[in-house]
């Protein structure tokens, strides 16, 4: 019998305290996923300080989506004890426009972390810088879905 066993990759930030604090800081940590060709969710797990506890990866699709739920969304973070979490995926596509999706998803995760007491602080699409679009859009900065916040902010607080 052959068993196979595939590992996704984890961040554990353990010794290096990175602070989370603007979409760029989001996309300076999630770089890796800008050129795949897949859709891949992952999640930035922070402290009460905004420092970065753990990356995980949520959901890894196919070209044009993934599978997404809060159950999977805020189990770590809760095994984690995250006071915020910040959601990140790609568009393989480059073009970071949400899709309506994109926002109902973002707009669900936003309810659910009300309601166990973690939240979300933004959500965060990349792609890649064209003529046509820009490399990255924050669903906060661009005011698609309230996160709960009184204005908008560079730096989440």
């Amino acid at each position: 019998m052959i068993t196979f066993v595939s590992e996704i990759p984890m961040v554990r930030e353990s010794s290096v305290k990175t602070r989370t604090c603007t979409p760029q800081d989001v996309v300076d940590t999630c770089k890796d996923i800008r050129d795949s060709s897949q859709e891949m969710f992952l999640v930035l797990d922070l402290d009460s300080k905004h420092y970065l506890i753990e990356r995980r990866m949520i959901s890894l699709g196919i070209a044009n989506a993934s599978l997404v739920h809060p159950r999977e969304v805020f189990r770590g973070a809760i095994a984690n004890g995250a006071s915020f979490i910040i959601c990140v995926h790609n568009h393989p596509s480059g073009d970071p426009t949400p899709s309506d999706e994109d926002l109902k998803i973002s707009r669900q995760l936003v309810g659910a972390g009300k309601i166990i007491g973690i939240r979300v602080l933004d959500s965060v699409i990349v792609g890649r810088k064209s003529d046509d679009h820009r490399d990255m859009i924050s669903l906060l900065d661009d005011g698609l879905v309230d996160f709960l916040v009184k204005t908008k902010r560079r730096r989440l607080k």
